[in-house]
């Protein structure tokens, strides 16, 4: 069973990162990381003692079935946020069934304010979880209560049954309270964007259209409300283009709103939907300087992601481009420069796949296990490790680090010094020999062969040019750190030794 670090206050207990078993297990994203809180750095079991579950009667945030019930939630402010503004703009026009479902919805998130009164929360300074029921209702009551309360209550029904007024414009104005739940969708949506099973890019490409969408609906709403109020309906948006707009149907009248919003929004301005009296130039006036922030909200974040996306091949090309440059202002040979931009071109491709950076952010244990499970069979099937011990090969392999080379690119120089030992793991090396001015290919290494040994070993420089024919993966490790483990592993340093003699003589 999970445990959970925790601080005692008084009486009750404070966890700073509660776990818990069976309907309130934390929730796992997609990388198996538990969705709740870290401790405090320095945290120990001294000052955080453990403890056990929360109350019965408590409900853990982090519980499966509260996640799956705040889901369900957002399908019903989904709703409201689509119906509350249709309802104030033509509350007289629509059939009685919705205001039903609004009870019922009202009703739902009735549950929610009482099962509030049972949800830890985050205490914003200590960034600990609190159980202490007392201080959950205190917080509550003090911050958002009485605007989930107000969002809630049902005031057309209430209305209804007292008074016959249920088409006033103050009743749709309490109506309209009900848009206070969209927060919560705003918190769903920061949510998702950090949950790595669903795209980014996707997830804010729906945040911005349905932001978009719900401008175009409210606006469109109100812009009807205001020529349905009007005393004259022929000097009205509609009504000068439509004069008996109100014998219309309901979707015809609010296809039209929606027609006139988008033209407004996009500026596109056809002209035969336009403002006719004071009203509506005010309401219009507000509208467009809403769409000077909303259009540069959304050219925001659009550039954002297209520039996000496309970056790295931006500085890919300018790298290259500098590259030849270079060579040119160099004039360096043409095989040169040739090395040089497949190494680029190649070190753009590995650094897409981003599996150094992985293995960089890693703990050096989890760095070790994962290269025993990729290398361990390569490096025990070099000659030269034939027949030492499986420890040997472990430390071998946990200090050993994996590189690329394109194709034609050396990988080691005739006569330079030693420095590292490289391991083939994938490819094809031509070993080449400088003689009276000419190249000369004597062999090639293929997967499983060792570069660069003999000057390793022997501390000479080394006698060959090591060159691939295509894409290689090789391993390497450092001459020191080579020699350091056959240092302290005296009798594999001599089957290493032994090894060596019998392929080179």
């Amino acid at each position: 069973m999970a445990r959970s670090s925790c601080a005692r206050t008084g009486s009750r207990v404070t966890r700073c990162f509660p776990c818990y078993d069976g309907d309130r297990t934390g929730e796992f994203n997609g990388c198996n990381v538990p969705n709740d809180l870290l401790p405090s750095l320095g945290a120990t079991a001294a000052t955080q003692p453990t403890a056990g579950k929360l109350s019965k009667y408590l409900v853990s945030p982090y519980g499966r079935r509260y996640r799956v019930w705040e889901t369900f939630l957002i399908l019903l402010v989904v709703y409201s946020a689509w119906i509350c503004p249709l309802e104030f703009a033509f509350l007289r026009y629509l059939p009685r069934a919705p205001f039903v479902v609004d009870d019922v919805v009202n009703g739902f998130f009735a549950v929610d304010i009482l099962l509030t009164f049972f949800v830890p929360y985050v205490d914003n300074k200590s960034y600990l979880v609190v159980d202490d029921p007392k201080k959950i209702a205190l917080r509550y009551l003090s911050t958002w209560f009485i605007f989930d309360v107000c969002s809630t209550v049902p005031f057309r029904s209430i209305t209804h049954l007292f008074t016959r007024h249920e088409h006033s414009l103050g009743l749709k104005f309490l109506n309209v309270l009900r848009l206070w739940r969209l927060r919560r969708v705003s918190s769903l949506f920061a949510r998702l964007e950090k949950d790595i099973r669903f795209n980014y890019a996707v997830i804010r490409c729906t945040k911005l259209i349905s932001v978009t969408l719900f401008a175009v609906h409210c606006a469109g709403c109100i812009n009807y409300l205001i020529a349905d109020r009007y005393p004259d309906p022929a000097r009205t948006w509609i009504g000068a283009a439509h004069p008996d707009f109100r014998e219309d149907g309901l979707w015809v009248r609010y296809v039209t709103c929606l027609y006139w919003s988008i033209t407004t929004m996009t500026t596109t301005g056809y002209g035969d939907l336009h403002a006719q009296n004071a009203r509506e130039m005010l309401f219009g006036i507000s509208y467009m300087l809403f769409n000077l922030w909303l259009t540069a909200y959304l050219i925001g974040n659009m550039t954002n992601l297209v520039v996000h996306s496309t970056s790295r091949t931006r500085d890919f090309r300018d790298m290259v481009q500098a590259a030849t440059e270079f060579a040119a202002r160099n004039q360096l040979p043409r095989q040169i420069e040739e090395q040089m931009l497949n190494h680029i071109c190649l070190r753009f491709k590995a650094e897409g796949l981003k599996q150094q950076d992985t293995l960089d952010i890693l703990p050096k244990a989890m760095r070790s296990s994962i290269s025993l499970y990729l290398f361990f069979p390569v490096v025990q099937g070099a000659y030269l490790f034939r027949g030492v011990s499986p420890s040997f090969i472990q430390q071998l392999v946990t200090e050993m680090a994996a590189e690329y080379f394109a194709p034609k690119e050396d990988i080691i120089l005739q006569n330079e010094y030693p420095s590292d030992l490289h391991l083939l793991v994938t490819g094809e090396v031509d070993i080449v020999a400088f003689l009276d001015g000419t190249e000369q290919v004597y062999g090639k290494a293929t997967e499983g062969g060792l570069l660069g040994e003999i000057g390793v070993l022997c501390n000479k420089p080394q006698p060959f040019t090591f060159r691939t024919t295509k894409l290689s993966q090789v391993l390497r490790i450092s001459r020191p750190k080579l020699m350091d483990i056959i240092q302290e592993n005296a009798e594999d340093g001599e089957i290493i030794r032994i090894n060596l003699e019998q392929v080179n003589v």
